[in-house]
C-alpha cells in the first residue's frame, strides 16, 4: 500500500512528434558530461524534465543509492528528450538502456549518443510496454527505471505492474504522472499493489515520484 512520502519538482506528456520541428535545449545536471546541452525536439506535448526537477529526483536516488552507480542497470521506457536516461549515464550507470516509439526522437537520440560518446546507452525504437514484456521473459532486471509516459492514457498503469517482473529486489521506479499516486487507506487501484511511496512530490500539474515495491 503506497505510503506518505516527503517533498520537491518534474516533467510532462510526450507524444508522437508532427509538424516541423525546432530545437530546444535542457542540460545535464552532474557527472562527467555535467552542464553538456542537449536538444530538445520542440512538438506539442514533447517536454523534458526541467534542470530543477531533474536535479531533486536524482538527490533522492542518490541518497538511496549512496550516489554510487557502479554497476547499475538502468531502463528509460519513454526516453523523449533522453534528459533521464542521459543523466543516469553522465553519473556512471554501467548500461542505460533508452526506448521510445518515434523514429525523430530515436534518430535525435542517437545523435546525441554519438556526440557524448555514451559507450555505456542502449537506444532502441520500440514499444515500451513490448519491451518490458520482452525483458521480462529474458529474466532481465534492471536497478533503476523511468516511467515518464504521455498523459491522460493508461500508460503508467500498464507498466508499473510489467516492473515488478524487471526490477531487482532493492530497485527503484522513478514515475511521473498527472495524478497524485497517493490515496487514503483502503482506496488505491490495483495496480499499485504492493508499491510504496518512498519520496513524491508536484510541479505545476505534474506528479512525481520515486517506488519501491514491496511484495
Amino acid at each position: 500500500m503506497p505510503k506518505k512520502p516527503a517533498s520537491k519538482p518534474a516533467r510532462s506528456a510526450k507524444v508522437p512528434v508532427h509538424g516541423p520541428q525546432h530545437s530546444n535545449q535542457v542540460r545535464i545536471i552532474g557527472g562527467q558530461w555535467k552542464r553538456t546541452p542537449l536538444p530538445v525536439l520542440s512538438a506539442l506535448g514533447l517536454r523534458p524534465t526541467p534542470d530543477r526537477v531533474r536535479e531533486t529526483a536524482f538527490n533522492w536516488i542518490n541518497h538511496l543509492r549512496d550516489a554510487d552507480w557502479t554497476g547499475a542497470q538502468v531502463l528509460d521506457l519513454f526516453a523523449g528528450s533522453g534528459a533521464l536516461g542521459f543523466e543516469a549515464a553522465s553519473r556512471g550507470a554501467q548500461s542505460v538502456s533508452m526506448i521510445d516509439s518515434n523514429a525523430q526522437v530515436v534518430r535525435q537520440l542517437d545523435e546525441i549518443k554519438a556526440k557524448l560518446k555514451a559507450d555505456n546507452v542502449q537506444i532502441m525504437r520500440g514499444d515500451a510496454l513490448a519491451v518490458a514484456q520482452s525483458a521480462a521473459a529474458r529474466g532481465q532486471k534492471y536497478d533503476l527505471i523511468f516511467l515518464d509516459p504521455p498523459y491522460q492514457q493508461t500508460f503508467l498503469e500498464r507498466a508499473l505492474p510489467l516492473c515488478t517482473k524487471i526490477l531487482k529486489d532493492d530497485g527503484l521506479i522513478y514515475a511521473e504522472s498527472g495524478l497524485a499516486l497517493e490515496f487514503a487507506e483502503g482506496e488505491a487501484p490495483a495496480w499499485l499493489d504492493h508499491w510504496e511511496i518512498i519520496r513524491a512530490d508536484k510541479a505545476g500539474m505534474v506528479f512525481y515520484h520515486l517506488l519501491k515495491y514491496k511484495p
